[in-house]
């Protein structure tokens, strides 16, 4: 027996990825570790973001990314 919540809604795997994709320089960001930023470089594989605190550049994985808090006019569904 497999148990459902050991794997991702696949429409949620979509949604993330769409996330993702959608991703744009000067968005505002959140990591899986809790790390808030502003995207300041996209690459394929990875992002590199400018922490809000001390404006330190950190390079993280696309995979990490979590929340992007932006809300962009061409993304909002009526």
């Amino acid at each position: 027996v497999i148990d459902a919540n050991l794997f991702k809604d696949v429409e949620e795997q979509k949604e993330e990825k769409k996330m993702r994709d959608n991703l744009q320089v000067g968005d505002e960001i959140v990591t899986i570790g809790g790390i808030y930023g502003r995207v300041i470089s996209l690459k394929e594989e990875t992002i590199v973001i400018e922490s809000a605190s001390d404006h330190s550049k950190l390079t993280i994985a696309r995979w990490a990314l979590q929340t992007n808090l932006t809300v962009h006019d061409d993304t909002v569904t009526k």
